[in-house]
């Protein structure tokens, strides 16, 4: 079941939103607009990843400002075998993942590179940036990139969150693989959870 949070993340989409909110005021406005359900999801929520305890001290999650050059169109180089993948997570489990392809992007004058997995509920990009364990959470922030068609896939780092095991322990959540874990730093998304 996706949690309402979640659901309310694709309004960001371009291809979803009505014509009077198209461009970037419009865009930044259903972004502040998401960030705030997911606050009031994590506050009250039967679903929230929080214990009654940190319900009881929080007063939202922490994000980089709204950032327009992380906003990408990449272009997916698919691997001509499609590995399925184990995954370790949290709780040194493996979830099975298909490894998809990889993409190249410029981030603060800097190529990246990173791997899409595919599951059974569509495209997966757990990645770790250079401000992990600083800034970001250390094991990483998942994306769930929109398939445009022709290999090409909307990856909104604006987007970027952290797994559920980022606020407590009793979750379990896929590590970001070695091929992830980027040395450049990513200014966009969700920042790392400090309990008040």
């Amino acid at each position: 079941m996706i949690p309402d949070f979640k659901k309310a993340l694709f309004v960001t989409q371009p291809t979803l939103l009505p014509a009077r909110f198209s461009g970037k005021i419009a865009y930044m406005s259903n972004l502040k607009a998401t960030r705030k359900e997911k606050d009031a999801f994590f506050a009250s929520h039967w679903q929230s990843p929080l214990t009654p305890e940190q319900k009881k001290e929080f007063k939202g999650l922490h994000y980089f400002p709204e950032n327009p050059d992380l906003r990408l169109t990449v272009t997916v180089e698919e691997f001509a075998e499609k590995r399925v993948v184990p995954i370790q997570t949290s709780t040194g489990d493996y979830q099975e993942y298909v490894r998809y392809g990889q993409f190249t992007f410029e981030v603060e004058g800097q190529t990246a590179r990173l791997t899409l997995y595919q599951a059974d509920y569509g495209f997966f990009l757990p990645f770790a940036d250079g401000l992990a364990g600083i800034e970001t959470y250390p094991a990483g922030r998942y994306l769930e990139p929109e398939a445009l068609g022709g290999n090409k896939f909307l990856v909104d780092f604006n987007l970027a969150y952290n797994p559920y095991c980022a606020y407590n322990d009793r979750w379990s959540c896929p590590l970001t693989p070695a091929e992830n874990r980027l040395q450049v730093p990513i200014r966009a998304g969700e920042k790392m959870f400090h309990p008040e």
